[in-house]
């Protein structure tokens, strides 16, 4: 057996770390933020807390975030909040997902390794959260109804962990109640974090799919730092299963370590035996293997320089994309292997839930 799996124990600072709600370290505000109702509010709340606030232009002209290094200033946007208004109102496609991504915010206060938005935001690491909620939601029931009688989803978690920043906004609760009322409209997002409270009471009429990102133990304690544990996930998912959303899980990234189908039977195992009943009825699961680019490699061995993550691009496959891009995945047997171990386990202890896909 693998020794991999064993893992030293968190510290208590950093399991104290994973349970407390983001509060940014600075702020950044861009004017017409503050003729928005919710705009005010957030500038107001932060300073009264005596967080320093700036004024910006624009998200693009922030510029005075600290640290001497690239890590440091890396580190410390990523404490950083930018309050703003969504001025682009074409929704981008999310496919396998959803038909369209709802920008509610971007960036993200987690430190996953592998994560997309490395690259996806690039030298824009800081979160932007957006208070022109009514315009974009507007936009949204625009492309509902050019599609009805068809159902529209849409994908709430693209660009950022809606959960991580909820605290600071409620657009996500906006959303929920309003996607519920919409015959044709349905939302989708998923998250690495439990704080789940204020969503509960949520009208939801169960247009909303909650999904959480699972992962072996191995992946979650050496590649997400500052995101809830497994068991605070699992608490949560309770908590909105017994509020009544459908509920699912993504299993993201696959990665071939050390005892990989150990490690994914346990992960499968444990979620079996805490998971509550009322789960069971209508549960999806979405496995996406492990990837990445060229650029993204570079970025990530800059901020995360002592990573473990393989990243050794001649055991790869090449799969182009979109645009004449593309990305390394597994090679066809490592992939076919990991698919096959997973959709055999998510069989053999959840008969009545649905693999929407492996990619």
């Amino acid at each position: 057996m693998a020794t991999t799996l064993l893992e030293r124990p968190e510290t208590v600072e950093q399991a104290e770390s994973r349970s407390k709600l983001f509060v940014p370290d600075l702020v950044f505000v861009e004017p017409a933020a503050l003729d928005y109702p919710l705009g005010e509010e957030i500038y107001q709340r932060f300073r009264q807390q005596g967080i320093p606030i700036r004024m910006t232009t624009s998200h693009n002209q922030v510029r005075g975030i600290p640290g001497d290094t690239e890590v440091e200033q890396y580190r410390n946007a990523k404490r950083t909040l930018v309050v703003g208004v969504r001025k682009t109102l074409k929704f981008e496609t999310s496919k396998p997902s959803a038909e369209y991504a709802i920008p509610l915010a971007t960036g993200c206060a987690a430190h996953c390794h592998y994560c997309y938005l490395n690259t996806n935001i690039g030298t824009k690491p800081y979160i932007r959260v957006y208070v022109n909620t009514d315009e974009i939601l507007s936009r949204a029931e625009t492309y509902i109804r050019e599609r009805a009688p068809e159902i529209t989803r849409f994908e709430a978690a693209c660009t950022s962990d809606p959960i991580s920043i909820e605290h600071i906004t409620g657009n996500l609760k906006r959303t929920i109640e309003f996607i519920g009322r919409q015959k044709y409209g349905r939302l989708r997002f998923v998250s690495k974090f439990h704080h789940v409270d204020s969503l509960l009471d949520a009208e939801h009429n169960k247009h909303t799919r909650f999904r959480f990102s699972l992962n072996a133990d191995y992946v979650i304690k050496n590649f997400e730092p500052g995101t809830s544990t497994f068991e605070q996930r699992i608490e949560a998912a309770g908590k909105v299963a017994k509020a009544g959303y459908p509920l699912g899980f993504i299993i993201a990234p696959l990665y071939w370590f050390e005892g990989w189908e150990e490690g994914y039977t346990h992960l499968l195992e444990k979620l079996n035996r805490q998971l509550v009943p009322e789960a069971m009825e209508d549960l999806t699961f979405e496995l996406i293997q492990h990837r990445f680019t060229k650029i993204a490699k570079k970025l990530i061995l800059q901020r995360y320089p002592k990573t473990k993550l393989e990243m050794n691009e001649g055991e790869r496959k090449y799969k182009w994309g979109k645009y004449g891009k593309g990305k390394y995945v597994y090679p066809d047997v490592k992939a076919k292997a990991l698919q096959a171990h997973l959709e055999t386990e998510i069989a053999r202890l959840f008969p009545k839930a649905r693999i929407e896909y492996f990619t």
